[in-house]
């Protein structure tokens, strides 16, 4: 048995514990009875990491799931965001989703003014082919020389996906993910690795641990949906993925 394999049989009392605590931000109004329809994702190289265990825990939900999420890029802001735009539109199209779930990457620089006119677009675009469209604020990073000068346009594009979704009439949210990362970069929890030594992607633990919050978000979002318990698809192999790295 590998130590990935360990690992993940090992989630099964952390979820049990974190599933009781997840917290609430309201179910939009007359959604009652809404089932959760096909979500996709959108991020970059840490979203698609974590497209991993959602993928299982979607199917085990019987939900329909789809990641658009790419590895360096994958923003609607700032460096590569051109290159983004060009497709983002189709491939939505194309996937159909009910929600967008866009995890506010490692890339969205720029000035408020930007990253809010970036979010707007985006906003347009998703409800543009009658999806919904939920922001989750992206894991705390340890920023190396690379992401050391962009540090102030992240811990400010909350604000910005904030202010466009207080401006939506209720068409967009935004889910604080604090409550699995904390405020900093922590690559050990509960004695496991939780983040990867690179300072900014996930390990299966941290990975798990997300998708299983979220899935308690959206059920609070959808109250028609029952997430699968953790138990269902938190060894169903996808831990072993060559995309761990640093772990």
């Amino acid at each position: 048995m590998s130590k990935t394999r360990n690992l993940v049989l090992g989630l099964t009392g952390l979820f049990l514990l974190t599933t009781a605590c997840a917290t609430t931000t309201g179910a939009p109004a007359g959604a009652d009875d809404r089932a959760l329809p096909k979500v996709v994702l959108l991020g970059d190289s840490v979203a698609a990491g974590e497209a991993l265990p959602l993928a299982a825990a979607f199917e085990a939900s019987g939900v329909e799931f789809q990641s658009l999420a790419s590895d360096g890029g994958g923003n609607v802001v700032g460096p590569f965001a051109d290159e983004q735009w060009k497709e983002l539109h189709g491939k939505l199209r194309s996937a159909e989703p009910g929600v967008v779930v866009y995890q506010i990457t490692s890339y969205d620089w720029g000035s408020p003014q930007e990253q809010q006119a970036a979010y707007e677009k985006l906003l347009t675009t998703v409800t543009g082919i009658g999806a919904e469209l939920l922001f989750v604020t992206m894991p705390p990073i340890e920023p190396d020389d690379f992401y050391e000068p962009h540090v102030a346009d992240l811990d400010r594009a909350p604000e910005a996906a904030r202010a466009v979704a207080a401006g939506s009439a209720g068409r967009a949210r935004v889910l604080d993910a604090g409550e699995v990362w904390g405020s900093t970069y922590q690559q050990i929890k509960d004695g496991k690795p939780d983040r990867s030594d690179d300072g900014i992607h996930t390990c299966p633990q941290g990975a798990a641990r997300f998708s299983n919050w979220l899935l308690g978000e959206l059920a609070e979002q959808y109250p028609g949906f029952t997430p699968a318990a953790p138990q269902t698809w938190a060894n169903t192999g996808w831990a072993a993925d060559t995309r761990f790295k640093g772990c």
